[in-house]
């Protein structure tokens, strides 16, 4: 057995595959979904297994993402944390940068450090940008800086010296005299999360990390007593932010890593996805209860980046982080996002979530305001009689009660302001949409739009409509689909250091000698653990790069292959039609490598879904009924209601339709065509 859990802000998630041995096929596939249990989460993931009817004494493996680490940052739930940096640069968190969203606003405020500024303290020391140890580092200065912070109750001590990304032997002499005296508390070195320049960026990062480490350390141990007592008997892997799993001791190294851990698994069962329908351009879509999540896909392949921040919207500048995350940009709308009137007498809808206690209004445990899904269930998109898969039956008088302070406020009936929640909701999605694809340089209208989670069905179709994109896909099993793309998934990490070297030929010995290190450091990191020393090692070869004279870089892959004139020309080329799909231009001008990026993955055994035997059912056999479904603009008709388990592969209808499954709805307007695919998946065309 094959498992894999996702826990999202308001259900936690499974996935099981049954895969025979002595063939390597599926011979099964177990799904369950249950509520996110708040602060224990890990009782979350166990419920899943007991609904799902699982023993874990019989998995063979065990994948595993969590939200515990945006939550403790968001939340502001993490340990009391304090920082020790180079003289001279207590400050930097508060500097931070100039760069902000609101630059007219002069009333803006910084966000507040994650540290106070009496838990920040200084040391002597100093190593210049090139890596030279210029005055080295006195432990014995550390001991009243130590009392100090015992005295102050804390939890976490994050190092950050200066051009410690280049030289960290200072940092990894206090990290070690810490540890030797105070061995109970969690000391991260800046070094060993982040090898990249920027030094407000790079101390954000150490702080962010020794904020959740102890949070992180505390779940992990916990999940993982959990599991054994359960019987399961090998050690969990843990999804990354960076599309990769990792051992629970790299996870607990590194914790921030897991900063968009489940959102990461589901771009990478939509690249999988893509990959074995052949659809090498993809946008895909996750709508859960609290959240909206999209990426782009090219060539079947992610984008990585690490420039990412935490809290950013307009008026933020937020909290950066350096660390390797998939490019995603996520939105506060999902079933349960909450609609209210803002003060100028505006109808909005979210960021603020219900999540699953007390959850949408519908629910009856004690929501009393209107979310998105109440909306689709008063505009008939979705069957209150069968509700969450028929597990709760709707209380519509609540519903009706949470719309009434709406419905006096702005005119109308109930239905009317349903809509115009949906609108405004699909709204919020198109503009999230678009800043990972036209933003970015990329037509919609040449991607195939890949919806999953509890909502990404209901809203796909509508999207997609607005954006012009040709085809939307909606996989089996879409309300899991994020753990499902756990069992799709190798274990990643990566290597990111900084040297700006210019790229020409000359440098080509440099460049070579660079890369070499980091794949040995590779290599021995993935050695010296037992969950990774024996999967089978590949290596894949990124640079930032810019031109001359520029603040900040593009990421450019490189081929695994020594650095020569071709290799050089090769990756100048590859920068500069890059450089201008992203920004419409490329310069005359040198271009330099700022940073080497190295990734390395370990080939974890997956295992492709079956395809579907089709009996020559005709697609009337899966219609159950008929209802009256609001479709806003495109009006209210009779719609077809078809149950996706009776689906099989070659069948063709038309909207106006809903196709309902367990735990997600596909909405399908009027004119719009479906195809059920060999593995089941729902392929909506919008142009005929």
């Amino acid at each position: 057995m094959r498992v894999a859990t996702d826990v999202g802000g308001t259900f936690t998630d499974l996935v099981c595959y049954d895969v025979d041995k002595a063939s390597g096929r599926v011979v099964g596939l177990r799904t369950a979904k249950t509520d996110t249990t708040y602060p224990q989460f890990d009782q979350g993931v166990m419920n899943a297994v007991a609904k799902a009817g699982l023993d874990p004494a019989q998995f063979d493996f065990f994948a595993h993402g969590t939200t515990v680490v945006i939550n403790a940052l968001l939340s502001r739930k993490g340990s009391k944390t304090a920082l020790i940096t180079t003289n001279g640069f207590r400050d930097v968190l508060e500097i931070a940068r100039g760069n902000r969203p609101d630059l007219f606003n002069l009333a803006f405020k910084k966000p507040e450090p994650f540290v106070p500024r009496y838990l920040r303290r200084e040391v002597d020391e100093r190593s210049s940008y090139l890596g030279d140890v210029m005055t080295p580092l006195d432990p014995s200065g550390l001991d009243p800086i130590l009392e100090d912070f015992r005295k102050e109750g804390v939890e976490a001590i994050a190092l950050c010296f200066l051009h410690a990304y280049v030289s960290p032997e200072n940092e990894i002499i206090a990290r070690d005299y810490i540890l030797a005296r105070w061995p109970e508390v969690s000391v991260i070195a800046s070094h060993e999360i982040s090898r990249e320049w920027r030094e407000y960026e790079r101390t954000s990062t150490a702080v962010l990390t020794a904020y959740v480490h102890p949070a992180a350390k505390r779940y992990l141990e916990t999940l993982g007593r959990s599991l054994d007592a359960a019987g399961y008997p090998h050690q969990p892997y843990i999804m990354q932010s960076n599309g990769g799993i990792d051992t629970v001791e790299g996870a607990v190294r590194n914790p921030i890593a897991m900063v968009e851990s489940g959102p990461a698994s589901g771009v990478l069962g939509a690249a999988a996805l893509g990959r074995l329908l052949s659809e090498d351009k993809i946008i895909a879509l996750d709508i859960g209860g609290t959240t909206a999540k999209c990426s782009l896909i090219e060539n079947a392949k992610t984008r990585i980046t690490t420039e990412y921040r935490i809290e950013w919207s307009r008026t933020n500048p937020g909290y950066p982080i350096r660390t390797p995350v998939i490019e995603i940009v996520e939105i506060g709308n999902g079933g349960g996002s909450i609609a209210g009137i803002d003060q100028g007498g505006r109808l909005y809808v979210g960021p603020e979530s219900a999540g699953a206690s007390p959850g949408p209004a519908a629910y009856g445990r004690g929501g009393t305001r209107p979310t998105t899904t109440d909306a689709n269930l008063v505009t008939g998109r979705i069957n209150p009689a069968n509700f969450l898969g028929g597990e709760i039956e709707p209380d519509m008088e609540n519903v009706k009660a949470a719309f009434a302070p709406l419905t006096e406020k702005l005119g109308g009936d109930m239905a009317a302001v349903a809509r115009g929640i949906i609108r405004i909701a699909n709204a919020n999605m198109v503009n999230a949409l678009k800043l990972v694809s036209l933003n970015k340089g990329y037509d919609p209208r040449e991607f195939t739009l890949v919806a999953y989670g509890g909502g990404g069905a209901m809203h796909a179709v509508m999207l997609a409509e607005e954006l012009q994109i040709p085809k939307v896909i909606i996989p089996t099993n879409s309300s899991v689909f994020s753990a499902w793309g756990m069992l799709m998934t190798d274990m990643r990490r990566d290597f990111v250091r900084t040297q700006v070297v210019p790229l020409a030929v000359e440098n080509s010995a440099r460049i070579e000698s660079l890369f070499v290190e980091m794949a040995d450091a590779a290599k021995a990191s993935f050695a010296s653990e037992a969950g990774a020393g024996k999967l089978p090692l590949r290596l894949q070869r990124f640079a930032d790069m810019r031109y001359l004279g520029q603040e900040h870089s593009v990421k450019v892959e490189l081929p695994d292959v020594a650095f020569d004139a071709t290799t050089v020309a090769a990756a100048a080329e590859r920068f500069h039609t890059t450089h201008e799909r992203e920004y419409t231009f490329r310069l005359d001008l040198p271009v330099e490598i700022v940073n080497f990026h190295l990734v390395a993955l370990g080939d974890v055994p997956k295992h492709e879904p079956e395809k579907l035997t089709a009996t020559g059912k005709v697609p009337a056999t899966a219609i159950v009924s008929e209802r009256t479904v609001d479709f806003d603009e495109q009006g209210i008709h009779a719609a077809s209601i078809y149950d996706r388990d009776r689906l099989e592969p070659g069948m063709t209808f038309t909207g106006p339709c809903i196709v309902e499954e367990a735990a997600a709805t596909l909405v399908v307007t009027p004119g719009r065509r479906v195809v059920v695919d060999d593995y089941g998946n729902l392929h909506v065309h919008l142009n005929g």
